[in-house]
């Protein structure tokens, strides 16, 4: 089987050409997690199958190291722009994905004739706690879960939850570099008021338009990067009234613009592509 491996932000997956090969539906999930293996296999944060599409132009098909599915990834979906773009599938530089019944609508940029960063309309946040899915405090049915309480291994977090077509917590620290994000992060995932677990991540606020963030994604661990995340971390600092509406998110693997009015409008996701290597797997 022949793959791409791709990165934003080093946020990396391994992506498949779906029009080409043509693997068993049930037997995608160990293929993913032989594949993803950093020892074994090639080695990613997962794996993302690129697939003719009846409603857009592509379809998104990704899954966790793990090999669980997963709904949307940000850094995910700007490298499937670069790869169908680059490697002949379309010669537009406006195209439409869609990922678990969602359309994302991106906007291709281009540096000698390949492409550099991605510009993705993101769709609106989802802030309805039953919606992202987050199980709500009794009595708050319906309403957003902005600045609640949780308690996680002992200790009272204050966490903001948003879904960008995947659920994400995100909480405001003073120091992130130095926390243990490798002890905290799986007690997150697997809190019982998530029930699909939960991508958390971990924010500091460097001033009203730039911020810090870690983030410990379900299925995976910490990754590098995560545009869904960044764009969840830049809502939650807005709706805590905390950044103006155009922020640049520091990534431990590289930055990323987000913009987001505060109102019911889309989140714009600006960020790079890049190609890593291609190569062949035995399958």
């Amino acid at each position: 089987m022949k793959f791409t491996k791709m990165q934003g932000c080093g946020n990396d997956y391994i992506y498949i050409n779906g029009f080409k090969e043509h693997i068993p539906q049930e037997d995608k999930p160990e293929l993913v997690r032989k594949i993803s293996d950093r020892h074994f296999g090639v080695g990613g944060d997962g794996a993302i199958f690129i697939n003719p599409s009846a409603e857009a132009d592509f379809e998104m098909e990704m899954y966790n190291a793990d090999g669980s599915r997963a709904e949307m990834c940000g850094n995910g979906i700007r490298c499937v722009a670069k790869y169908v773009y680059d490697f002949g599938l379309t010669d537009k530089t406006d195209i439409s994905v869609i990922s678990c019944g969602n359309i994302k609508y991106l906007q291709l940029s281009l540096k000698d004739g390949k492409v550099g960063t991605v510009r993705v309309d993101m769709g609106a946040p989802i802030l309805a706690a039953e919606e992202i899915p987050v199980t709500p405090m009794p009595g708050r049915e319906g309403e957003r879960i902005v600045g609640e309480p949780i308690i996680v291994q002992g200790r009272e977090y204050a966490m903001t939850c948003v879904s960008m077509g995947n659920p994400h917590a995100v909480v405001f620290l003073d120091d992130v570099a130095h926390m243990d994000i490798e002890k905290i992060g799986p007690y997150f995932e697997t809190h019982e008021r998530f029930p699909r677990k939960i991508n958390t991540e971990f924010v500091k606020v460097l001033d009203r338009h730039t911020v810090q963030m870690r983030v410990w994604e379900r299925g995976t661990g910490e990754t590098l990067a995560c545009g869904t995340g960044c764009c969840a971390t830049v809502v939650a600092c807005i709706l805590n009234g905390l950044t103006d509406h155009e922020v640049t998110v520091k990534l431990l693997g590289g930055e990323m613009k987000i913009e987001w009015d505060g109102a019911d409008g889309s989140v714009y996701m600006t960020g790079p592509a890049v190609s890593v290597f291609t190569g062949e797997f035995p399958i």
